[in-house]
């Protein structure tokens, strides 16, 4: 272990997390890499179901974070975890996604934006005791673009879904905190997130293409063309890289994978699991956000962040499938369409 490995394990360790929605796909990998470094975590989500942790790392582990259950819309959920547990950090990812904001919009702004708020209030009411608030923002804050080019942080924000208004109006949130209470804020905008613990959203077909392929069935991919793909470990790490950061004010950075088109995916799912071949097809309509993000700005204040090469996540991925296929651990209802 280098030197620098070695002093940001350090920094880690001392250092205690509250992580929102933790119980999802993100949140889940972020304990994961917390726990490896030897944070103290505080997992707080509505739901005390631990399965997508479960998908990657053991009970033992797991017993090591504390878990607190409760309703982000209400206004003191978080205040008194962020006293007893002596919390200096926090990573929000707690939120509803783009479906069930479409279905129930006031249900989607009250988790969404009523919830982001009540983590602010929380961490300024904290009086300095919080470093900052790292935020998931996303790719939905634009709509789709004709140009070629990747997307910038100084491109206009034109959402189509209410999933990505709300992203768009906590990203404003964010910054009036700071101007009001000096609260420093990261927001982070992924794209196409694959892996371990992926199973819901349109974009979560690639993972769940990758489940099947393992379990022998045929699936459709519901999108195609070009996006830009992130394996989820990399993704978490830019979260916590982001929250032991020394950068004040209120940033909002995109984030950057690969970008490939979907008939690559495809072929790397097929090179990892050669079995699967001729059984995973997909859309040819591309998604309603952009097809690539340019990460310059995060890489120039956070400095470099690791990137997974499509081929090793996407191996990486179907192995572990494979691994909990064998135990006998493989949830597949989520391959259903």
């Amino acid at each position: 272990m280098t030197t620098d490995r070695r002093e940001h394990r350090a920094s880690l360790a001392a250092r205690t997390f509250l992580v929102t929605g933790a119980h999802g796909f993100i949140g889940a990998w972020i304990v994961k890499r917390l726990l490896a470094a030897d944070a103290q975590v505080i997992i707080f989500d509505s739901s005390a179901d631990a399965r997508r942790l479960r998908l990657i790392i053991d009970e033992a582990e797991i017993a090591r974070a504390k878990l607190v259950t409760g309703d982000i819309t209400e206004a003191r959920a978080l205040s008194p975890i962020i006293e007893e547990f002596a919390v200096t950090d926090i990573i929000h990812l707690a939120g509803l996604q783009v479906p069930t904001c479409r279905a129930d919009p006031r249900l989607g702004a009250l988790v969404n934006v009523v919830g982001t708020i009540n983590v602010f209030e929380a961490a300024r009411q904290a009086a300095g005791q919080i470093n900052k608030v790292v935020y998931a923002s996303s790719a939905a804050v634009f709509g789709t673009t004709d140009e070629e080019r990747p997307v910038t942080e100084r491109d206009e924000a034109q959402p189509t879904t209410h999933y990505g208004v709300f992203k768009r109006c906590n990203e404003g949130n964010a910054r009036v905190y700071y101007l009001d209470h000096g609260l420093s804020s990261i927001g982070l905008r992924p794209l196409t997130v694959y892996g371990v613990g992926r199973d819901f959203g349109l974009t979560s077909d690639p993972t769940k293409a990758m489940k099947a392929a393992v379990t022998g069935r045929p699936y459709h991919i519901r999108f195609g063309g070009r996006t830009d793909f992130q394996y989820v470990a990399d993704t978490a790490d830019a979260f916590i890289r982001a929250a032991t950061s020394d950068l004040t004010g209120a940033h909002v950075f995109n984030l950057h994978g690969a970008t490939m088109h979907m008939s690559e995916v495809v072929a790397e799912i097929e090179r990892a699991w050669p079995d699967a071949r001729g059984r995973i097809t997909y859309a040819d309509e591309p998604l309603t956000i952009p097809a690539e993000f340019d990460d310059t700005a995060i890489r120039a204040a956070l400095g470099p962040l690791p990137t997974t090469p499509l081929a090793e996540g996407v191996r990486a991925t179907i192995e572990r499938f494979a691994e909990l296929q064998h135990a006998g651990r493989l949830e597949t209802s989520d391959l259903d369409q």
